[in-house]
């Protein structure tokens, strides 16, 4: 145990030695959360609506009123109908609603600028809820918007960006390190000595289990406070699946110090193997749902997918541990398989 606790004390000594790890480990890190946070939004925040009121009337004054008074909507007055493309056109407005008169009904048309499909959707949603609050719309929908009413950004991201985070710090994190102490030579007298391989990794993986743990708790303080994500009544659900998925990035780190002998392949290897399929299939940005069909396949291998639609169901949801068991069980498994290969490759090159 004294040999152990060596290993893991020089493990923390070096880390504090170089500024290079807390840059990269925390800087970063809470920028990229700030940035997918804050920078990249998609929320419904003050639409230019305009309208063409061809038959005024209380019915049309009443639908035309909710639109002024309604705080996400800025309401740029009215305008004849045949106005309102080339408003759409100049960026004078995102919306344009035409009512008619039909029978004593009022029906209400959208024009919206789809030049941004993404956006357009969000606000004909927005203002088609609006107006379908009312009686005097012909056939009203009445619909509800759960867990994101506001249809913020960042509750979509965070999870994402969680993940994207892990996955490429940790990754890096033990590769580099491993890498490191081969470039040294430091690692062959280790090796020659009594210590054994499972000592080694285990000294390895503690310290950077334990930087990650510190990454987890200032992730998730920003997300609820400054991001101003939901505050999860199931909290411990949402640590105890992070730290398993940063069991799986450390995994996957020393799995790829295993097959590199310098520490800027190590770099190379984490950011491009992790970064594009995170980015591109793990369900971040786009849906997964929504890919050709050998994709959503592909997407399995990538263990942020399986992290990412777990964590949305627990922080965003607010659901408990036991709606994403499937994921959870996925999770574990690819741990295993990976540490194993990790083990066996290091072992047998040393």
């Amino acid at each position: 145990m004294s040999i152990l606790a060596s290993i893991i004390r020089k493990e923390f000594k070096q880390m504090i030695r170089d500024p290079r790890t807390i840059l990269l480990t925390i800087v970063m890190p809470l920028v990229l959360l700030l940035l997918f946070g804050f920078a990249i939004s998609m929320e419904v925040n003050e639409i230019r609506v305009t309208a063409s009121v061809a038959q005024p009337g209380q019915q049309v004054s009443v639908l035309v009123e909710r639109l002024r008074s309604n705080p996400y909507v800025r309401f740029v007055g009215t305008a004849p109908e045949n106005q309102m493309e080339p408003m759409l056109r100049q960026g004078k407005a995102d919306v344009g609603v035409v009512f008619r008169n039909d029978s004593g009904r009022v029906k209400a048309i959208l024009l919206i600028d789809a030049s941004n499909p993404a956006i357009a959707r969000s606000y004909s949603a927005y203002v088609a809820g609006i107006l379908s609050g009312s009686s005097a719309i012909e056939a009203p929908v009445v619909s509800r918007i759960l867990f994101n009413p506001q249809l913020k950004s960042a509750y979509n991201f965070v999870p994402g960006i969680l993940g994207m985070i892990f996955i490429l710090i940790c990754s890096i994190m033990t590769s580099v390190s491993i890498v490191r102490e081969k470039e040294s030579g430091t690692m062959s007298l280790m090796m020659v000595s009594p210590v054994r391989p499972n000592t080694v990794i285990i000294g390895k993986l503690v310290p950077y289990l334990a930087l990650s743990g510190v990454i987890l708790a200032l992730m998730l303080t920003v997300s609820y406070t400054v991001l101003g994500i939901p505050i999860s009544v199931t909290m411990a659900d949402v640590i105890i699946l992070s730290l398993v998925y940063i069991c799986l990035s450390l995994s996957l780190g020393l799995f790829i110090s295993s097959v590199v002998n310098t520490q800027l392949n190590a770099l190379i290897v984490s950011s491009l193997l992790f970064m594009f399929p995170v980015v591109m299939l793990s369900g971040m940005i786009f849906p997964v749902q929504n890919m050709p069909v050998i994709l959503q396949w592909l997407s399995c291998i990538v263990p942020a997918r399986w992290y990412v639609e777990a964590m949305r169901k627990l922080m965003i949801e607010q659901l408990p541990l036991s709606y994403v068991s499937t994921e959870i069980t996925v999770i574990l498994g690819m741990t295993a398989a990976v540490l194993t290969l990790a083990v066996t490759a290091f072992k047998r090159n040393y």
